[in-house]
């Protein structure tokens, strides 16, 4: 008999301390949780996958080869949007590219055969806003480091009449400021909206099974197929999430180091 549906699809994504639920610093829980713990495997199977591609061998095997693509990929996207000038943030862009890739994957891993639960932190806004963030924080490291006070002329476009100069720049500075809001959002909303909806497929799949097999002819069946598209679907979602991402960062690096 099928096992009883949890109805709740945003059961999903509650954080659940792993270890040290009294650590505190400064008044503040640090927890080992859930999340924590996938952005860790995250991290490793990133550090593992470049470790395999710096082997550097004249003829390149299959890993080393997907590394270098990869590389090449993220060389060429930051060399159209930010120019020769863009080279020096290839590591980075890298890094983020593949760190948010590899966490979206990992997140759609389907460990429920095996007991276990896969954790999808990109669909927590927490850790979308923080990488966002932080490559804000690089846009604006990078602008104000190399064009100083100019940096602000960002905010007026060339041929702007006087008069308007005031409203355009408030209007150019808010939309800047907003940029690392709708960057994290964009990443957490796709992600969870996903995620969420093969929950409640699949709840609809467990519940028509444990009424009968009419219901399930009727209900469950074209739930269960449509489930198996989303899943493909999802797949190439947490693809193009990840350039969507890695892509809008080297747009804002283009402004620091271009002021376009």
């Amino acid at each position: 008999m099928a096992a009883e549906a949890k109805l709740d699809p945003m059961h999903q994504f509650q954080l659940e301390t792993l270890a040290g639920a009294n650590w505190n610093i400064a008044g503040y829980n640090i927890a080992f949780t859930n999340s924590a713990l996938w952005m860790a495997i995250a991290t490793v199977v990133l550090v593992v996958f470049v470790s395999g591609g710096m082997k550097r061998q004249l003829v390149p095997g299959r890993w080393q080869m997907a590394v270098e693509t990869f590389t090449g990929f993220i060389d060429g996207m930051l060399a159209a949007n930010v120019g020769p000038a863009g080279k020096k943030y290839v590591p980075y862009i890298f890094s983020l590219f593949m760190f948010i890739l590899f966490a979206n994957f990992l997140g759609l891993l389907p460990l429920g055969v095996l007991g276990l639960h896969a954790f999808t932190f990109t669909s927590h806004f927490s850790a979308t806003g923080v990488l966002a963030i932080m490559s804000f924080a690089i846009v604006l490291g990078v602008g104000f480091a190399k064009h100083k006070l100019h940096f602000f002329s960002l905010f007026v476009p060339h041929g702007t009449p006087v008069v308007m100069i005031p409203l355009i720049f408030c209007v150019e500075l808010i939309s800047f400021l907003v940029r690392p809001f709708s960057l994290g959002l964009r990443l957490f909303v796709a992600m969870m909206a996903g995620h969420v909806l093969l929950e409640v497929l699949s709840s609809f799949v467990i519940s028509s099974g444990n009424a009968g097999i009419g219901l399930f002819a009727i209900a469950g069946l074209p739930s269960f197929i449509l489930m198996v598209g989303i899943c493909a679907l999802e797949l190439l979602v947490a693809g193009i999430q990840a350039y969507v991402f890695a892509l809008l960062t080297c747009v804002y690096l283009n402004d620091a180091e271009n002021l376009h």
